[in-house]
């Protein structure tokens, strides 16, 4: 029986991974770096975090990714999106917002949280547009850990925020008690090494590219509350 779910941020509740493609290219194209196909992006750095993905690039193009430099093109890329978001508002897949509210509206409740690589502020911000802040228990973004999925940092952080923040569960959650919602093999095989059930969307991969999931769907808005609880991992 599922007692808590962990949801992935980008890719799964907000369809923003083309404009994060974009921005990457934004910033690197200003730097000078020679640009990168899109085929990369979709295929080696699509679940990774700016710091991470910014990282690889920049080596890959024979550049210095030192620290300073890292954090200057996140700051730029996070100003750029805000202001995409701004005009456009943050783009979440169909389906998603209802099945968190339905979620947080079931007879017996899971504790919800967030673990993703995006920016604490862009997570934010999603939740509170589609009123959705005060359901989650946790949110572990890319300020909270050292190690960006496939790692499995940001799940056992998860797990112990919901073990920790109140209100406490009536008993501590269990790993696979938890169900994580993914749409990356980096994000399912961070959750899988944490312990996790893993549920996985088609929504950035092929159903048969995510088969290492417990389950997979094509899309979050075929999924209801009732199957979603009964999951096991």
């Amino acid at each position: 029986m599922v007692r808590a779910v962990l949801l992935d941020f980008n890719g799964v509740l907000v369809d923003d991974e083309p404009l994060h493609l974009r921005l990457i290219q934004r910033v690197l194209q200003e730097e000078g770096v020679p640009p990168f196909s899109e085929e990369q992006y979709w295929c080696h750095l699509v679940g990774l975090d700016d710091r991470a993905a910014l990282r690889e690039l920049l080596e890959g193009a024979g550049q210095n990714p030192d620290e300073p430099r890292l954090m200057r093109l996140i700051a730029r890329k996070s100003s750029y999106y805000q202001e995409a978001i701004r005009r456009d508002g943050y783009p979440f897949f169909p389906g998603a917002a209802d099945l968190v509210r339905g979620l947080a509206s079931a007879p017996v409740a899971p504790h919800l949280g967030v673990v993703s690589g995006a920016l604490r502020d862009e997570v934010e911000g999603a939740l509170a547009q589609e009123g959705l802040r005060e359901t989650f228990k946790v949110l572990v973004t890319a300020e909270d850990v050292a190690a960006s999925k496939p790692d499995p940092e940001g799940y056992r952080r998860g797990i112990e925020g919901l073990n920790s923040v109140p209100p406490h569960p009536d008993r501590l959650l269990h790993p696979h008690e938890v169900l994580a919602i993914e749409d990356t093999r980096a994000g399912i095989q961070a959750a899988r090494a944490a312990g996790l059930a893993t549920l996985a969307v088609a929504h950035t991969y092929s159903p048969e590219e995510l088969g290492d999931a417990d389950r997979v769907v094509a899309s979050i808005a075929d999924l209801t509350v009732e199957e979603l609880l009964a999951t096991s991992s």
